[in-house]
């Protein structure tokens, strides 16, 4: 009896374990399976979800892609699929249509107002739009990715109630009207500069809308139309009203990013950065790859073999359907001219430009697309060109770009062409300048943009490789241009003279080119870590160090004489010298090439204005020279220092020369068949200007430091004493000579005072700091310097020498200017 009472009671428990494991299991399965419940046909289950049917209907239109995407009337609704969730996206917002003048010419349609990395997330009944950042990143499988997770929280840009879920529950169902139709600072075109400069109060929800949805392949593009209030519009003032047209793209980024290429400084290319927090550095170790396009070859033994390879996606520029068709054949030469450069890094074919398609060949077709790189044609006075790039901040492999070409930037070079090179280039000396040689100027613009858009930045010492002699031969100008690199801001040969034969007047590719193309696209095919390749990269740069040709020079190393923007050869007097001699032959022609033959002052004024400005570069690229350091980018292995002081001969060459063609007047500027023709006051004002705007640059306290710096460190230099004793000596020279001041040295001499002032009691910059990739001024406390004590000691050796002069003075004129300089001083020294 007891045995049977036993296996009853066995039984009843295995029994009774079994249907509470099942009911567990059962749980755990809805649990897990809830979003995938069906509620009751034309009912929402107990979470709030409505049937597919009863949110995605009949009548809607549907768009199939990354997403699904579904128009209801004028609702927009996303399939999210949850395979997509938590996948890096791309996320650029751009302008697609603008109002005339928003932003002062320098937004136009196009133009990429963000740009960020996206995931959808699923948080409980929620879709949220995640912004990713890769500024801080560690391995998955190490513990320090957690403390770098929690540390770098994410903002969620959007959140989204799920609606419903797809057919067969492998997608969330959501509105997404709000999100395009509401002014999301996150995705705005519109910057908080802009609309603080415009007064802008809100968006008018009542004059805005989503133009349309369309869902690609690996992308998403979204057009709104957006009208905001503003008390203070750029255009159509009445309407106190912006209206824009607006593009979202959004695209899938590869699963496996492409491999990243570390960083040389010695060769130039924008970059990503990254802090690697799982480094084995005893610090957060910054990594910077460069940024450019993933080119990878088709046939990998033939490219091995050292045989010409077409890339598997080769890169590919689009012309803007807005494109006057005379100037197609000059952009699509530009874009081609970097095949060559492609060539030798081992790819044929790498680079391809193309008419945009008609609406008949592709209605999708769309330059705000980012499946497309586009050349964009600007209707705007705006006289600029840019080559912008969008890229994937994981291993920098650029994803889509926008060459941008404003239409009157074609008069900027008609117009360096005849002041820059007009005397020694008879082609150059009027205002309808042959069409091929304009499609020559245009071609090579585009092509230095489209540099820019492959990643390479500015070289400014592309073109001291040259020697200034150089410039006046025809042979080696035809062979070698006038810079190494299409990336020098070198536009113009202005050294050549009259009677110099078969002279290359305009930029063109070079062979630094062909080198940083090489360094940054090669593909190494036995390298599969980017450490892997650092080895090859040093070496090519070892193989080509110290040949200025292969040079980098950085555009923010404003104190370098070598990478300077606007200047040619390899010594800024002799080079200046030739562009001022060039240019006052210019001057003295300036009207018979333009007021003779338009019978109106319109061009002799526009060009009159660029000419001071041609002047005041050549005069600048000299004042470089004064507390000039030539900085060359080198690591230890190569021996020697980065940065060396310019030779106290050259320096005190260039304040000769200075004085000789900046601080004496110069006369020839002021031509009265110019000046009585375009205005009718102002003259000595204008020349004025220019002479304080590099005496303040000579009287800075960047370049003071920089030579009271070069006492530390050289045996041989050019002391701040000096160069204050020589530019105090050569402004007030009169008052060693007895001579009268005319009213331009007399502008000049008060200019010094007001400067002189400034440095004594200013405090000098507070910070080092400024925009990326570009030195901060030198910063250092003034105070304990030794910048009073020598602009004291200079003050009072003028005050002695002006009361001297003062006394011998030839005219009342001058005698009351030295006596108001002698109150100034006073005043300075002694302000109680």
């Amino acid at each position: 009896m007891k045995r049977i009472l036993l296996l009853c009671l066995l039984a009843t428990f295995f029994t009774t374990q079994d249907s509470f494991a099942q009911r567990k299991e059962s749980r755990r399965k809805k649990s897990k399976n809830k979003t995938e419940e069906k509620a009751p046909e034309g009912k929402s289950d107990k979470n709030g979800f409505k049937p597919y049917s009863k949110v995605i209907t009949k009548d809607a239109v549907t768009d199939s892609g990354l997403f699904q995407v579904h128009k209801i009337k004028d609702e927009f609704f996303y399939e999210v699929p949850f395979s997509q969730l938590n996948k890096d996206m791309l996320w650029v917002t751009r302008i697609a249509q603008i109002p005339n003048g928003l932003g002062g010419g320098y937004i136009n349609a196009g133009s990429k107002t963000n740009e960020q990395v996206v995931q959808w997330e699923r948080f409980q009944d929620k879709i949220l739009i995640k912004i990713k950042s890769y500024a801080s990143v560690a391995d998955s499988t190490k513990a320090i990715s957690n403390s770098v997770r929690v540390n770098n929280y994410e903002p969620t840009l959007y959140a989204f109630d799920i609606k419903a879920f797809d057919k067969d529950s492998t997608a969330a169902v959501i509105n997404v009207t709000k999100l395009f139709s509401s002014d999301v600072k996150g995705i705005s075109a519109l910057s908080g500069r802009l609309r603080k400069q415009y007064k802008v109060k809100k968006l008018d929800a009542n004059r805005s809308f989503i133009n349309s949805v369309k869902s690609f392949p690996k992308n998403i593009e979204v057009k709104q139309d957006f009208t905001y209030d503003a008390a203070e519009p750029p255009t159509e003032r009445a309407a106190e009203s912006i209206s824009l047209q607006v593009n979202q793209s959004m695209i899938l980024l590869p699963e496996q990013p492409m491999q990243p290429r570390l960083y040389d400084p010695r060769v130039g290319f924008f970059t990503v950065k990254q802090y690697d927090y799982g480094s084995e550095a005893l610090k957060a170790d910054q990594k910077t790859y460069i940024r450019r396009w993933r080119l990878e070859p088709s046939d990998v033994e033939a490219y091995k073999r050292g045989e010409l390879v077409e890339p598997v996606k080769p890169i590919v520029y689009y012309l803007d359907p807005g494109t006057p068709e005379s100037l197609k054949e000059y952009i699509k030469q530009g874009i081609e001219d970097w095949q060559k450069p492609f060539e030798t890094s081992g790819f044929k074919n790498a680079i391809i430009a193309k008419d945009a398609p008609t609406p008949e060949e592709d209605p999708e077709f769309s330059p705000e697309d980012i499946r497309y790189s586009v050349v964009r044609y600007v209707a705007s006075t705006t006289r600029n060109a840019v080559g912008p790039s969008v890229s994937d901040p994981r291993s920098g492999e650029i994803i889509e770009s926008d060459i941008i070409w404003y239409h009157n930037h074609l008069r900027s070079y008609r117009n360096r062409y005849l002041l820059e090179t007009g005397a020694a280039n008879p082609s150059a000396r009027t205002l309808d300048t042959p069409e091929e040689e304009i499609g020559e100027m245009m071609r090579m613009v585009i092509a230095h943009e489209v540099g820019h858009a492959l990643g390479f930045p500015h070289n400014m010492a592309a073109s001291y490789a040259y020697d200034v002699a150089s410039y006046r031969d025809g042979a080696f100008t035809q062979k070698n241009g006038i810079a190494a690199s299409l990336m020098d801001y070198a536009r113009y040969n202005y050294i050549a003279q009259p009677g110099d034969t078969n002279i290359r007047f305009v930029r063109q590719m070079g062979p630094y080119d062909h080198y940083a193309t090489n360094w940054g696209y090669r593909w190494i095919p036995e390298a599969t870590s980017p450490l892997m390749e650092k080895a090859t990269l040093n070496q090519w740069i070892q193989e080509k160090a110290g040949d200025p040709v292969y040079k980098f020079g950085r555009q923010s190393s404003s104190f370098d004489p070598q990478s300077q923007t606007e200047a040619i050869g390899n010594d800024p007097v002799k080079a200046s010298t030739y562009g001022i001699k060039n240019l006052r032959y210019v001057a003295q022609n300036l009207p018979s090439w333009t007021s003779s033959k338009t019978n109106d002052y319109q061009d002799l004024e526009e060009l009159y204005g660029e000419l001071i400005g041609v002047y005041s570069r050549f005069v600048g690229h000299v004042v470089t020279n004064i507390g000039g350091v030539f900085e060359n980018l080198k690591t230890p292995a190569q021996g020697g220092v980065v940065y060396t002081h310019l030779d106290e001969a050259s320096q005190k060459e260039s304040m000769q020369w200075l004085q000789n063609n900046l601080f004496e007047t110069p006369t020839w500027l002021v031509d009265p068949a110019i000046l009585q023709n375009i205005d009718h006051a102002g003259y000595a004002e204008k020349i004025r200007r220019t002479q304080s705007r590099y005496l303040n640059r000579l009287l800075s306290f960047d370049r003071l430091g920089r030579l009271i710096d070069a006492e530390t460190t050289q045996t041989e230099y050019y002391s701040a004493l000096e160069m204050l004793s020589h530019l105090r000596s050569g402004i007030w020279s009169e008052t060693r000579r007895g001579a009268s001041v005319d009213i331009y040295r007399r502008n000049l001499q008060r200019s010094y005072l007001e400067r002189m002032a400034y440095l004594m009691t200013d405090e000098g910059p507070k910070s080092r700091s400024g925009r990326p990739g570009f030195e901060g001024a030198l910063r250092y406390d003034i105070s304990a310097s030794d910048v009073r004590p020598l602009v004291r000691g200079e003050l009072q050796k003028l005050k002695k020498t002006l009361r001297s002069a003062r006394n011998a003075s030839v005219d009342t004129m001058t005698k009351y200017h030295y006596e108001d300089a002698i109150a100034r001083i006073d005043q300075l020294l002694d302000p109680k």
